[in-house]
């Protein structure tokens, strides 16, 4: 609906620059209290002190209402700065772009606390529910706004942005609105858990919630490890580009766009795989460390890594090969776009494997190195941007982020190892079926595009389709012939 691909770049530049802005200030603004505050209410409510889970909820909730008014007074503010040294042409369209989300900023920390609650209450219905609201009611907005706004009003595509942008209040706004009236239907059932619970004895409730923030920052940093990255390649790219190499404001912005925009909706697919697996490991290695059993917890970890692996190779590969049309799909056919996609899907597996790692350590009870080792890899990160963004741009940016997470990733895993002993030679099946798999469908592909070569969505979409369906099917054939599904799972995938 943006029309022309210098429109859809444009777009793209100031959505993903304001996003970037807005998800380090909202993780800020809540400071991990909604998970801290389900883990206190669970154990107040376990312990039949459910007067102490209400005071603690509702000093939260308040404390979180001013920090969401904090931080976006603080981003309405600092949105010029923010403006000013990111990669978009108009410094004014990005400043009312991040403004567009200060409403979001101010709601979302209060709103998060109250999801808190019900997850803490195992009342888990209202938390799924609310956050599918929330996308729902957002999604429809963008999509009705930009056609109102570009098609019937004719107004510019900026502005279609700014209500793109603004959509996240209007979702939030929607959870929020579901998550009170769930909560006024459950006042009888709190009220009978009142009359049951033990006298309210929280003393020190100050101390309680500083120690929730206290315990949360490892976890914040490390879960916004990925946007840390991101917003040193926003703020720092552009003063290299223009100011030390001469570049235009035009061709700055083209280049962030296809090297971290893009690319980056698609490669957080491959994050959220490695995000879900490290989490459905986390409890079981949780609950083995906190009796000390070493053997069991060694391996599960032998386990981990080669079934993150077992998933992630075969994605990167099918994103990998298929790159042009899914840059075309989603964005425009460009031959850049498409080498910026494919380099960024591999170096997302390389964040994926840094992530799952420190997730482990988490899960260890090693949140200080876990949160240490990647402080080293943003600082590497940002000693390593200048000389290789001067010398290779773009790919010089994305070759940064490689560099600090392979850092992450020795680090961490050396560290799980030096603990635990852990063994990599489980990897080595996996590693030779994967290279093999590569080669097939690389070979495959570029077949298929002699045949056909698609140019649109719907036949680029059509083509991504068929070929995904078959390198599925082959890569469960080659892991099932080549025994690794028997090695992993103890039989072939499909019987």
């Amino acid at each position: 609906m943006m029309g022309s691909a210098h429109n859809i770049t444009t777009a793209q530049a100031l959505n993903n620059s304001s996003y970037t802005i807005y998800a380090i200030f909202l993780s800020l603004g809540t400071a991990g209290f909604p998970s801290g505050i389900a883990r206190r209410v669970a154990m107040y409510n376990g312990q039949g002190k459910f007067k102490n889970s209400q005071k603690l909820f509702r000093t939260g909730f308040w404390l979180m209402v001013i920090s969401g008014l904090a931080f976006a007074v603080l981003l309405y503010f600092l949105a010029p700065f923010f403006a000013k040294n990111t990669p978009v042409v108009s410094q004014h369209d990005s400043t009312l772009a991040i403004r567009s989300l200060v409403p979001a900023v101010a709601v979302l920390p209060s709103m998060s606390i109250i999801r808190g609650w019900f997850q803490g209450n195992q009342d888990l219905q209202p938390f799924g529910i609310s956050q599918l609201w929330e996308q729902i009611f957002r999604i429809i907005f963008i999509l009705a706004s930009t056609y109102l706004l570009i098609y019937q009003f004719h107004i510019s595509y900026v502005v279609a942005v700014y209500y793109s942008v603004f959509a996240a209040f209007v979702g939030a706004l929607a959870s929020y609105i579901y998550l009170i009236h769930h909560y006024y239907k459950q006042i009888p059932l709190y009220r009978a858990e009142e009359s049951k619970s033990h006298a309210l004895d929280l003393h020190g409730i100050k101390h309680i919630l500083f120690m929730i923030a206290y315990e949360s920052v490892p976890f914040v940093i490390v879960g916004a490890g990925i946007t840390l990255c991101q917003i040193i390649d926003q703020l720092f790219f552009k003063q290299i580009m223009q100011s030390m190499l001469h570049k235009s404001a035009e061709y700055t912005q083209y280049i962030y766009t296809i090297f971290s925009a893009n690319p980056s909706k698609i490669t957080a697919v491959i994050i959220a795989l490695a995000t879900a697996l490290a989490e459905t490991s986390l409890p079981l290695i949780a609950a083995k460390n906190a009796i000390h059993d070493h053997v069991s917890i060694k391996k599960l970890l032998e386990q981990n890594l080669p079934f993150l692996l077992f998933v992630l190779f075969p994605a990167a590969t099918m994103l990998g090969v298929l790159s042009p049309e899914i840059n075309g799909i989603f964005f425009t056919y460009d031959s850049n776009g498409a080498l910026f996609l494919y380099v960024n899907i591999w170096q997302s597996v390389i964040m994926a494997i840094a992530i799952n790692g420190l997730t482990l350590l988490q899960s260890l009870h090693y949140s200080r190195k876990a949160m240490t080792y990647l402080l080293l890899g943003l600082i590497t990160k940002i000693v390593c941007q200048l000389p290789l963004v001067y010398y290779f741009q773009g790919m010089g940016a994305v070759m940064a982020t490689a560099v600090a997470f392979s850092v992450v990733c020795l680090l961490s895993y050396h560290k799980i190892h030096e603990q635990f002993g852990f063994s990599l030679r489980h990897l080595i099946p996996i590693i030779i079926v994967n290279v093999v798999y590569f080669v097939f469908i690389t070979l495959l592909t570029l077949l298929a595009r002699q045949v056909y070569l698609p140019a649109g969505k719907v036949s680029g979409f059509i083509f991504c389709g068929i070929i995904g369906v078959i390198a599925l099917l082959i890569y469960i054939l080659l892991a099932n012939k080549l025994g690794l599904s028997e090695r992993l799972f103890g039989r072939d995938i499909g019987k």
